[in-house]
């Protein structure tokens, strides 16, 4: 009998085994779910891990190794990075009714890269804030690989590993606010259509093939850890709850206007107001926006490059917090792309001409080829979105009055970079308007204010989702939008 120890900050455990089993799966079984968004072919590299003693083959140097496809033929050690980061964050709400009677209760946006939560007292005062990266990520970075990791047994899992990561981010929001789990009594949760369908454990056969028509919309309230709760009603398969969520926050329903949303997470959500229509549709943009498939990426964590800018023929950076640097997010990665075409680091077919090194606090940055062809496609995809769904409804960008963009960037990012690399249209620099995690804010208003949840419904009721998938134009439209 063999023994794999696992060293994880200062917690330490022993776990016997027989045979060489995997790493990935020694782990599973301890209840560790390493990022593994290539779906364990070893190719993302985001499950390397430090070890030594009895393992084979090392990814990088002696003493890293990719749980994927490292086997363990003997006792061994390995290094468990920390789990997900929490931030506590405090702010006020007062922009919402409260209608709701609850003592304490929690909005949760269950995304297909980043589950965020936040909790709330009776008069509507956030008193916590937790977050972390969407577990479900061991097995698949997208929902179509997670749908078929569920349909091939592996539903109940999906479903066990998203609630106890909701239920820890729990724990941890009310230990900030010092109070107990059985103190929340309410609680909403949006996502995309698939993250909830794994969420809630339905068989996501109707949604895995044509003609992709959901047999649950959802917009209802269920028990959900003990807890009266509201999951937020899907427009369709692939418009998801988050997007009925981000419309409500965006307020762009009320406004006599023509406006368009965009929601870039990994499954980018587009939705157009035109004289009293609602039109959606949604691609899949892939989780580059959220500092996913970029092999220095990372979410809007403190220490986050967000700002890049090119200097004296060097590209320099700025973190969140002003602390050192942990990897590069989102609103970073837009502007040091076009910082890397300004000073020629690219050209505008994305080929690299020399080395990606952005200057950070504490140590340099560098960027790969793969990252740029990653972004090249998310930024592609969201460009040919707009641009059919602009097509499809006779609608000029000039006539647009407001952008409204939602996602988790890190922070804002700058409407030049995004209209030098062609991510939205020239005519709509002037007029974008962020909303942050919108999925997240219109959750919230459904926390607190009963009147909200009816609203969501008659949202979701009346949008008209304009079909891309197999599209000609779209296919077009995406080819051509891959320069910058």
């Amino acid at each position: 009998m063999s023994v794999l120890t696992i060293i994880r900050d200062e917690n330490k455990i022993s776990v016997p085994f027989e045979g060489t089993p995997l790493l990935s799966e020694l782990l599973k079984e301890q209840g560790i779910y390493l990022e593994s968004p290539c779906g364990g072919n070893g190719k993302c590299g985001k499950c390397a891990v430090k070890g030594e003693g009895r393992l084979s083959p090392a990814y990088s140097g002696e003493d890293t190794f990719l749980a994927c496809k490292t086997r363990l033929y003997g006792d061994a050690t390995v290094h468990i990075p920390s789990g997900g980061k929490f931030s506590i964050l405090s702010d006020s709400t007062s922009t919402y009714r409260i209608s709701a009677r609850f003592n304490y209760g929690a909005a949760v946006d269950v995304g297909t890269t980043t589950v965020v939560l936040k909790l709330y007292s009776s008069c509507g005062e956030c008193v916590g804030e937790s977050s972390a990266v969407n577990p479900q990520r061991a097995f698949s970075a997208d929902v179509i690989g997670r749908i078929s990791h569920s349909l091939n047994g592996g539903r109940e899992k999906l479903k066990e590993i998203i609630i106890d990561c909701i239920s820890h981010l729990l724990t941890s929001a009310c230990g900030v606010a010092g109070i107990h789990n059985t103190d929340v009594d309410r609680m909403v949760i949006t996502g995309n259509t698939a993250m909830l369908y794994l969420l809630t454990g339905k068989d996501p056969l109707s949604i895995s093939r044509s003609p992709f028509e959901a047999d649950c919309l959802f917009g209802e309230w269920t028990d959900f850890l003990g807890i009266k709760t509201y999951i937020t009603p899907c427009v369709s398969a692939f418009v998801g709850g988050d997007t009925v969520s981000a419309l409500l926050a965006s307020g762009m329903l009320c406004e006599n206007e023509t406006a368009l949303l965009c929601d870039m997470g990994t499954n980018g959500e587009i939705a157009l107001y035109k004289d009293g229509s609602l039109y959606v549709t949604s691609v899949a943009a892939g989780p580059a926006f959220e500092g996913g498939e970029i092999s220095c990426g990372c979410s809007g964590i403190e220490g986050a490059v967000h700002r890049v800018w090119a200097e004296d023929g060097e590209i320099y950076s700025h973190t969140i917090g002003n602390l050192p640097a942990v990897g590069i997010c989102g609103s970073g990665l837009i502007e040091g792309v076009n910082a890397f075409l300004e000073e020629k680091y690219i050209d505008t077919e994305g080929n690299v001409l020399r080395p990606l090194v952005i200057k950070a606090k504490g140590k340099n940055l560098c960027l790969e080829d793969k990252d740029i062809r990653a972004f090249q496609l998310a930024k592609s995809t969201v460009a040919a979105g707009i641009e059919c769904m602009l097509s499809r409804t006779e609608t000029d960008a000039g006539d647009i009055k407001t952008l409204y963009i939602a996602g988790a960037f890190g922070t804002k990012i700058d409407p030049q970079s995004a209209v030098n690399i062609g991510l939205f249209p020239k005519e709509l620099k002037r007029k974008i308007r962020f909303i942050g995690n919108g999925a997240l804010s219109g959750a919230t208003a459904m926390l607190l204010d009963d009147s909200v949840c009816t609203e969501a419904k008659n949202t979701a009721a009346k949008a008209i989702t304009v079909p891309l998938g197999g599209n000609d134009d779209f296919n077009q439209s995406f080819i051509k939008n891959i320069s910058f």
